[in-house]
């Protein structure tokens, strides 16, 4: 029978979890397996791999071929370099413990470059939280500085509408002062002819005067003439 080492889905829609499994070649894709070696979660970052190393070597030496995907994931845990070392001491040249120093060589250079690529990705997040924090923080002060220009620009609305306000109270003020002014000097226009028609009336008043003197003066042309009769008597004794 042959066997195929391969990967069976798992997990919810859009977070897919895969199960590195031995099964019958023939079998569906996420039917029966012969035996369960590992997980597969591509979710994480760096992603995340649970193998069992020796099982998964025992199934390479019965035999066992693994898929393209499920090979890159043996490799990378050293699972095909330890079936390669043992296949070594299978044909006589290698030692077992040259293929326990090779592979604890291996897996101390495997430690170190995930630690590299871990710190390489820590930086990267810290440097994309940083930018994100950045970001952030000019945002909100430029929402601090829209709302202080938006409360600036609200007074001096305000105030600009008192000003009108105050402006058209006083309008109305300005014009009922110089209508009482016109009103006040009117009765004063009003007294003014009547002081010129008091001397209309004195000149009325010695109007009769300027008559009474013509008779005062018509009264001795008057004495004269009775005089004049006594004149005449007077030539005439003396005639006699």
């Amino acid at each position: 029978m042959p066997v195929r080492i391969r990967l069976q889905r798992h997990g919810k829609k859009g977070k897919p979890i895969y199960w590195i499994v031995a099964a019958d070649s023939r079998a569906k894709r996420d039917g029966r397996y012969l035996e369960k070696l590992g997980i597969y979660n591509p979710n994480t970052l760096p992603a995340t791999v649970e193998l069992n190393l020796d099982r998964a070597v025992d199934w390479l030496q019965n035999g066992a071929q693994p898929s393209d995907t499920a090979r890159n994931l043996l490799s990378e845990h050293g699972a095909m370099l330890k079936n390669h070392l043992i296949n070594g001491v299978n044909k006589g040249a290698l030692t077992e413990d040259d293929v326990n120093t090779k592979f604890e060589a291996w897996l101390k250079d495997k430690e170190s470059k995930n630690e590299t690529i871990q710190k390489k990705i820590d930086s990267e997040a810290e440097k994309s939280r940083a930018a994100a924090i950045a970001a952030e923080k000019e945002v909100s002060a430029k929402r601090k500085e829209a709302a202080a220009a938006a409360v600036t620009e609200a007074e001096a609305q305000e105030e600009e509408k008192e000003e009108e306000a105050a402006a058209a109270e006083e309008a109305p003020a300005e014009e009922a002062a110089p209508k009482a002014e016109v009103q006040e000097e009117a009765p004063a226009a009003e007294e003014a002819p009547a002081e010129g028609a008091a001397p209309e009336a004195e000149a009325q008043d010695e109007a009769p005067a300027a008559e009474e003197a013509p008779a005062e003066e018509a009264a001795p042309e008057a004495e004269t003439q009775e005089e004049s009769p006594a004149a005449d008597d007077a030539e005439t004794d003396s005639q006699d």
